[in-house]
C-alpha cells in the first residue's frame, strides 16, 4: 500500500484485513496429521510473486500474489456507485489429484459471484413439477376466485 497522510479507504482497509488474515493463517500451528514421518512441520510455502497497486484516491486497487506451490490469486477492485468495493478476480490452487481448481469471480452490489466447475450446478429448467404441487396451484386459484366472487378481502 501507498503511504500518505490521507485517511485511508475502505478498499485499502478490505485489502489489509485480506492480507492480515492470510498472515494469521499462515503463521497458524500446523496440525499433526500434516507434518511428515519425521515429526517436523512442513517447510514454510514461499511467496514467488507478489503485486500490490493502489494507485489513486478513488478506490482503485489490485493485488496478485502466487506462491511455490501453484496457489494464485489475484483481484483488482474500486469504488462502487453505491460506496461498497467493487471487485473482479480469480485464485487457483493444485488439488491432491494433480489437476487446478480454478474459481473466478465479482463481487459488487449484486453481492459475491463465484463463476467454477467446482460448484454444485441447480437442475436444468423446466423440471417436471410433482403432481401434488400442480393440485396444491389449482386448489389456491379456486379459492382466490371463490373470494373474489364473494367479496372476501384478505385480513
Amino acid at each position: 500500500m501507498l503511504l500518505t497522510d490521507e485517511p485511508r479507504t475502505l478498499n485499502d482497509m478490505k485489502t489489509a484485513v485480506f492480507f492480515t488474515v492470510l498472515a494469521l493463517a499462515s503463521a497458524a500451528p500446523v496440525p499433526e496429521k500434516l507434518a511428515d514421518a519425521g515429526g517436523a512441520a512442513p517447510l514454510p510455502i514461499a511467496i514467488v510473486r507478489q503485486v500490490q497497486v493502489n494507485p489513486d484516491a478513488l478506490g482503485a486497487h489490485s493485488s496478485d500474489f502466487e506462491s511455490a506451490n501453484g496457489i494464485i490469486f489475484q483481484f483488482s477492485g474500486s469504488e462502487g456507485v453505491l460506496g461498497g468495493a467493487n471487485m473482479i478476480g480469480s485464485y487457483s490452487y493444485p488439488q491432491e489429484d494433480g489437476t487446478l481448481a480454478s474459481v473466478s469471480f465479482v463481487a459488487d452490489e449484486n453481492g459475491f459471484q463465484p463463476q467454477s466447475s467446482l460448484l454444485p450446478v441447480a437442475p436444468a429448467f423446466p423440471h417436471p413439477i410433482p403432481q401434488f404441487v400442480l393440485d396444491q396451484i389449482e386448489f389456491a386459484r379456486l379459492e382466490d376466485e371463490r373470494r373474489a366472487r364473494e367479496g372476501v378481502t384478505e385480513a
